[in-house]
């Protein structure tokens, strides 16, 4: 298998694409287990033929090895609250398969093919949310995966909880069966943070689009200046991620007629004369500093990005072996740091981009700031009708909850496990977290999104007649699914309906 990105995630996963596992990397694998199985005959291995973390100091004897692994997975699956998505799931399955296609695990290949077959047949498995404190890696939640495994548990099969013992059956799949420390192996890891965090990637920079065609729109309507997003003024602001938005937003409105040279002002006499401007010189922040807002954004996702893939293709458990030197080494590759300080990180940037969604929504329902628009868009009549009054009040509060909930969980560590693990890294609960405040921003965007269609509407004929092709694009596909508001009605379902639409879709 080639190295595993967050593009070929996405192929994976969301267009159910099957694992192909080559020839050459499953040798690598059975020659791990077989120098491993060889190698702890008469030698003292963690996972092997003793107890687990602070139980590590008692030996197991040779007829309780096999029992010692069934024992580990049982003991440890007690996750609870909700269960992870199909895709998140998926995505947990796909970073356990690849951490054991390095060749370092000492796993036996059945445990490989057996994540295969789950992953092509689209067998889903019960994974809990709550549970991993990031260290020894997910424990909990892999135990769950493991259970699954070995043919107990539950899982899902086209949305549907099912046993899995009897989905096995239907698969004429054998429930694993476990060999040496195959038990250890598959719970001992990252993999389910990882997972997590890159399906979070994913959203993430679909939604930074989302954002970043919202600005350029809401630009374009009000009929700003064209040099806050020019490449003259953010060329010299030496920043890859603000100049890569500016760039974004200048190729959305290339054709733009509504949008404003500034050049325009200087030739206007009349402007030139006047002691008190008709229109704003400069816009709000909200509208004027969006490649300074979402750059920074733009630039924190790369980066995840990076480490996200590194942990994906690393081996990330404990111990390690490695055949080339013939040895065994106990160390810490299952601690997630470098997930849990990348989804904290995703938390606050998605968190200020909802901030800025929230403020522009606000630009537009404010009349007394957009000075264009009827107070709250609303079309009906005033107050007898309401608008986007309503509306507001949602994109508000949740906003509000974002911003709780992108405090750090990197430095919130608890000792636990008789302070074997005295330092941990919540990273699994930092992923889930950032789940969180993307399903948030998700939801404050595309209420923005339609407040911004909303304002199309009130156009004039000639303006919307002057809009760019791209502005064009996206009220349309919105308009298949939220429609222009003029007598009040509930908007609940609309929300909802171009939420899940911008999920899984581009607006041009």
């Amino acid at each position: 298998m080639q190295k595993l990105t967050i593009d070929l995630i996405n192929q994976l996963v969301f267009k159910t694409k099957n694992i192909e596992i080559d020839d050459e990397t499953l040798k690598r694998v059975q020659q791990s287990f077989a120098f491993l199985t060889n190698f702890s005959k008469d030698k003292i291995i963690y996972g092997i033929n003793t107890g687990f973390g602070p139980m590590a100091q008692f030996r197991i004897e040779p007829d309780q090895l096999n029992q010692l692994q069934y024992n580990l997975i049982k003991s440890h699956a007690s996750g609870i609250g909700n269960v992870l998505t199909a895709p998140y799931a998926k995505s947990v399955v796909l970073a356990r398969l690849n951490s054991f296609l390095q060749g370092n695990s000492g796993i036996s290949s059945d445990v490989i093919l057996q994540l295969q077959m789950f992953f092509n047949k689209n067998i889903i498995p019960e994974i809990f949310e709550h549970g991993s404190v990031g260290a020894s890696g997910d424990l909990v939640q892999l135990s769950h995966l493991a259970l699954n495994l070995i043919g107990e548990g539950y899982v899902y099969e086209n949305g549907k909880r099912k046993e899995a013992k009897t989905v096995l059956e239907a698969h004429q799949i054998k429930p694993l069966k476990l060999n040496l420390r195959d038990g250890l192996g598959i719970i001992n890891g990252t993999s389910c943070m990882t997972g997590i965090a890159a399906i979070n990637l994913i959203y993430a920079k679909r939604l930074l689009n989302h954002a970043i065609a919202a600005s350029a729109i809401i630009n374009e309507i009000v009929e700003s200046f064209d040099d806050s997003f020019s490449k003259e003024l953010n060329e010299v602001k030496l920043h890859k991620g603000q100049q890569n938005v500016a760039a974004q937003m200048r190729s959305f409105l290339k054709n733009s007629q509504l949008i404003r040279k500034r050049d325009d002002l200087f030739k206007d006499d009349t402007e030139l004369q006047r002691t008190e401007f008709k229109k704003k010189i400069q816009e709000y922040y909200s509208i004027r500093c969006v490649p300074q807002i979402l750059g920074p954004i733009s630039d924190t996702l790369d980066y995840a990005q990076e480490v996200v893939e590194n942990e994906l293709n690393s081996t990330n458990d404990n111990p390690i072996i490695n055949i080339d030197v013939k040895n065994v080494f106990h160390g810490g590759n299952f601690h997630g740091d470098y997930i849990s300080l990348e989804m904290d990180k995703i938390k606050m940037a998605i968190t200020k981009l909802s901030m800025l969604m929230e403020r522009q929504l606000n630009f537009l329902l404010n009349h007394h700031l957009n000075g264009k628009f009827p107070a709250f868009l609303n079309a009906g009549k005033l107050g007898l009708n309401f608008g986007f009054q309503g509306i507001q009040y949602t994109a508000t509060s949740t906003t509000a909850e974002n911003q709780v909930l992108s405090n750090s969980m990197y430095v919130h560590s608890i000792p636990n496990n008789n302070d074997n693990q005295d330092i941990v890294s919540m990273g699994t609960n930092s992923a889930i977290i950032a789940k969180q405040v993307l399903d948030n921003a998700y939801q404050v965007t595309a209420i923005h999104i339609m407040a911004i269609c909303q304002a199309i509407d009130l156009l004039s004929d000639e303006e919307k007649g002057k809009l760019s092709n791209n502005t064009k694009t996206a009220y349309h596909k919105i308009r298949k699914i939220a429609f222009f508001v003029k007598e009040d009605v509930s908007q609940a379902k609309s929300i909802n309906d171009v939420c899940n639409f911008m999920k899984e879709n581009s607006l041009i």
